[in-house]
């Protein structure tokens, strides 16, 4: 894979970057260092806080199916999630309706962007096909709910959530580099400084 440029029509574009990982295995913190390298930054989850936004198509599928977490319009994300991370059957089918939305979304974003972009995914699925740089950040379970914990989620929606995802072995297999951030933060920070270097450079 060429990670520096690919080409359309006479214009060379930059490869955009695809940061997944599991919940608290730090990516957010990870894309604030490729933000701070000049990447523009698109975040998945909030394209899908925008897409359940009032007034907006998703919101009356989700009426639909699941009636009692709507109210005048306004989805009650809380008790969205209770349901769908509960239930994986569930949550597929919030996906369908919320996926496809998303992705339309950041393609839109990123044709507008006037940097290099990366974008950060809770799951593998929201922009599965595009030709992009695919970096996962892993870290070891008990250390991921620590650090969910500690900013203010529940255990026990912390475990829900977990169990709903993928687990590491996953991600380091739709991976094209894996960043363990299972250790201290100045290891992963070179570790990520040098993927950008070569992402960069490369």
């Amino acid at each position: 894979m060429s990670w520096q440029v690919t080409r359309a029509g006479e214009r060379e574009a930059l490869v955009p970057v695809i940061l997944g990982g599991g919940i608290g295995a730090g990516k957010s913190s990870v894309g604030a260092i490729f933000a701070h390298a000049g990447f523009e930054v698109i975040e998945a989850d909030a394209v899908g806080r925008d897409v359940l936004a009032p007034g907006r198509p998703a919101v009356d599928e989700v009426a639909a199916r699941w009636p009692d977490t709507v109210s005048d319009g306004v989805v009650d994300r809380a008790a969205l999630a209770a349901i769908v991370f509960a239930d994986r059957s569930e949550l597929a089918a919030l996906e369908a309706v919320t996926h496809p939305r998303i992705a339309d979304e950041i393609r839109t974003r990123m044709t507008s962007a006037s940097a290099r972009v990366l974008i950060e995914v809770p799951v593998m699925s929201v922009l599965a096909g595009v030709d992009a740089v695919r970096v996962a950040v892993i870290a070891d379970d008990e250390v991921r709910i620590a650090r969910a914990v500690a900013r203010g989620d529940e255990p026990g929606d912390v475990a829900a959530r977990m169990a709903s995802q993928v687990d590491q072995d996953a991600w380091r297999a739709w991976a094209d580099v894996v960043v363990d951030n299972s250790g201290s933060w100045a290891d992963t920070e070179r570790h990520v400084l040098a993927v950008i270097e070569e992402l960069v450079d490369g």
